[in-house]
Formats: C-alpha cells, sequence, structure tokens
C-alpha cells in the first residue's frame, strides 16, 4: 500500500457537533494496523476528545489539513472550509435533494472533490455498514422514559448530555418507577430499534407478542416490537405479503391505532417511506380509544407518518406537547396533552460513547476499502462525486445541483 494521509477535520457546522469518526485510540489503533498509513487531526476545541488526548496517542494535531489525501468529519463541511482535489468522508445530507445543502454539492463538484457519503456506505446487497443509528436509537429511548416520567411524575432522570457517559445514563434508568399495567410499543427492526431494545431490556421490562400486546393483561411492564407486517394491512383485505408492501404501499393502511388504544409509550424507531401510510393522523389522535401518553419519534419525519411530531425538539428543549383538538404544539405538562420527544441529533447526547461505536463501524467495515483495495467496492458505490461529474449511481441529482428539481 503506498503511502497515504487521513485527516479528522474540525466540526464547522454551526450549532457545532462534538462527535468524531474515530477516537484517539482508534487512531492509533489503525496506524498500527496500517505501517503506511498516518492520521492527523485538525486542532478543534469543539469535539469530544480534546487535541492533548489525541497528541498523547502520537497523532499529530495541526491547523492547515492540505497534506492530507483523505478528509474525514461527520457533519457538512461549510463550503468555505472544502479543500479542492481531496477525498472527503462525511454525512453529506444531498441525496434526498436536500434543498439546504444544493450549494455545498455544488462546491464539491467545482472543486474537483471525491465525495464519500457514509449514508450509502453499503455491502453488496444494500446494507448499511457504518451509521449512528444504534446510539440515535439507544438515546431516543433513553429520552422517551424521560419523558414519560416527566409527564406522569412518577420519576425524574437525568438528560442524557448530562451524563459524562453511557454507563453513568444507564445508571439513571435505575430509577424508572412504571406501574404492573405499563405497556410500550415500537416500531422498527433495524440499527435504530436495536439500539432502542438495548434501553427497554436494561429497564427490564418483559416482551411480549403483538397479539398478547393487544389482547392481554400483565401484572408488570412489556413491551411489545413491531415490524411492518404487524401494523399494516392490504385495504382489499388479502393476506400481507411484505413484497406487495414495499413495492406500492400505497394499496395498504395503517393497524397501529390498535396498539395505541392499550400502549402509554410508542418509540418510533422505523424507516418511513413517503408512499406508505401514515401510522397513525391527526384524527386518530383525536379518538377517545387513544391511550398513549408519550410519543418519543427517534425517525423524527416532520409533518409525517407520525402525526404527533409538528416539528424537531431540539438537546437544550427536548420535550414539547401535542394538543389533539388544536392539532397545534402545546405545553408538554398540559393535562390533555400526549408529550412528544422528537430530536433529530439524538447521538450527540452521548459523543464519545456514540463515535467510539462509529470508529469501530468504520475500521470494521470501511478502512480496508478506503486504503488498501476497495474490491467489493465499498467506497466506490459510495462515492457521489468524482473528477467534478457526479458518478452514475448519483446522476439523478444533476437537476438538484442545477436548481432546476428539488423534491
Amino acid at each position: 500500500m503506498s503511502k497515504i494521509r487521513i485527516g479528522l477535520i474540525k466540526e464547522g457546522k454551526v450549532p457545532p457537533d462534538k462527535r468524531v469518526p474515530l477516537t484517539p485510540s482508534q487512531c492509533k489503533e489503525l496506524m498500527l494496523q496500517y505501517p503506511d498509513l498516518e492520521v492527523c487531526v485538525q486542532k478543534s476545541d469543539v469535539r469530544a476528545y480534546a487535541d492533548e488526548e489525541y497528541a498523547a496517542m502520537g497523532i499529530s494535531v495541526l491547523d492547515d489539513m492540505s497534506n492530507c489525501d483523505v478528509l474525514m468529519g461527520v457533519k457538512e463541511v461549510p463550503t468555505d472550509k472544502l479543500i479542492p482535489n481531496k477525498t472527503y468522508l462525511f454525512f453529506s445530507h444531498t441525496i434526498k435533494k436536500q434543498p439546504y445543502n444544493r450549494e455545498l454539492l455544488q462546491r464539491i463538484l467545482e472543486q474537483h472533490i471525491q465525495l464519500v457519503d457514509y449514508e450509502v456506505i453499503t455491502d453488496t446487497n444494500g446494507k448499511r455498514l457504518i451509521g449512528f443509528g444504534r446510539y440515535a436509537g439507544i438515546v431516543g429511548c433513553y429520552n422517551s422514559f424521560l419523558a414519560y416520567g416527566k409527564k406522569t411524575g412518577a420519576y425524574d432522570l437525568k438528560a442524557a448530555h448530562q451524563c459524562a457517559d453511557r454507563a453513568e445514563m444507564e445508571k439513571e434508568l435505575d430509577k424508572v418507577a412504571l406501574p404492573n399495567h405499563f405497556k410500550v410499543v415500537l416500531t422498527g427492526l433495524g440499527r435504530v430499534g436495536k439500539g432502542a431494545l438495548e434501553i427497554v431490556e436494561r429497564i427490564g421490562l418483559k416482551e411480549v407478542t403483538p397479539e398478547a400486546f393487544l389482547n392481554e393483561t400483565f401484572d408488570e411492564p412489556v413491551y411489545t416490537q413491531l415490524n411492518v407486517t404487524h401494523y399494516n394491512a392490504r385495504n382489499d383485505g388479502a393476506p400481507f405479503e411484505r413484497r406487495d408492501f414495499y413495492n406500492d404501499p400505497a394499496n395498504f393502511h395503517s393497524t397501529f391505532p390498535g396498539y395505541a388504544k392499550v400502549a402509554d409509550v410508542y418509540i418510533a424507531c422505523h424507516y418511513w417511506d413517503s408512499r406508505s401510510p401514515f401510522i397513525f393522523t391527526r384524527n386518530d389522535v383525536k379518538s377517545s380509544d387513544w391511550n398513549i401518553k408519550v410519543v418519543g419519534d427517534i425517525s423524527a419525519d416532520i409533518d409525517g407518518p407520525v402525526a404527533t411530531t409538528l416539528r424537531p425538539s431540539t438537546v437544550a428543549d427536548p420535550l414539547y406537547g401535542y394538543d389533539p383538538v388544536t392539532e397545534q404544539e402545546t405545553d408538554f405538562n398540559a393535562e390533555h396533552a400526549v408529550g412528544v420527544m422528537a430530536i433529530d441529533n439524538l447521538p450527540c447526547e452521548l459523543p464519545k460513547d456514540a463515535s467510539e461505536d462509529f470508529g469501530n463501524e468504520l475500521i470494521r467495515n470501511v478502512i480496508e476499502s478506503l486504503v488498501g483495495n476497495d474490491d467489493n467496492g465499498i467506497i466506490s458505490r459510495a462515492t457521489i462525486t468524482r473528477d467534478g461529474t457526479l458518478t452514475p449511481g448519483f446522476e439523478y441529482l444533476a437537476d438538484y445541483v442545477k436548481g432546476i428539481e428539488v423534491e
């Protein structure tokens, strides 16, 4: 392998993100594993790990990153910080034609930057290999139980971002006191859902089947975790076929309101296709059968499938109320309000733990293809731009770049 230099750039987006692609110990591990690889770090006063922690591991801490071959960050790079003719890895938030990042993609093309987007790093079957979804689920689930405690007055948890790390956050869960009849329903079985499940199991809730959840009562707190087959049904009454649902979800409707009749908390961890039916509507929330007191919307699709999610909430102000009558935001503690938690940058609350998890995936699944050989196409499939043009898999972004079409 020829000599290659990777630089971890300072996060420039406002508000600042404390996460990093690689921790100090992971940088050292990589340089030991790849003798021809050098990792350096741009000076930063915002990241979760101090410059001194990198320096202690023998990592060069620099102002100027222009001598690096590959530049790695987390969030979008400000356009005035881009260095021409480099390879960048970060979450660009452009693949869905996000209007606010059109200029970013334009500048990347103009400056002949090779952009590799973490969001589209996949294996040959299209399965994502890297992401912060697990920690979105972990922190989002924790926040959902925090919200339930505040809504009911049964207990009070410290905010996740006020905890030193995940271990301290999980210790807070010892305060959780739930009634025997308590039920929580989760949607989604992917990275986010699995992360949320880690918290549910840490609390010690008993798992029950969706049918039992709907039809039985229990003398202890329980949960059920649903996939699309459990809360969608064909409009014509025919048996559910997963292939038909993914091909044309417009032929289906949601059966989730049945769960809303018996659940106390709903935690949304699913991926939602805009062609799919809403999980529940504003009219559903008006029903006298509605029982859910807190909605933890980790997916945070605004004004979408989870009708109570009117806007994203923030780490500083994580909770708001939804008024079923007016369909407007109201005080979280209002008696008639459904409590909502919809933070859209949840992993930022535990930046060190989330970064370590992300870096482990990066080392395990991506680095070899990045600095060695890419025979399996991991990097090439995730490359959005190269040599001033969109790569074949992302040519659909051409009109978006020109400002002709924004979806």
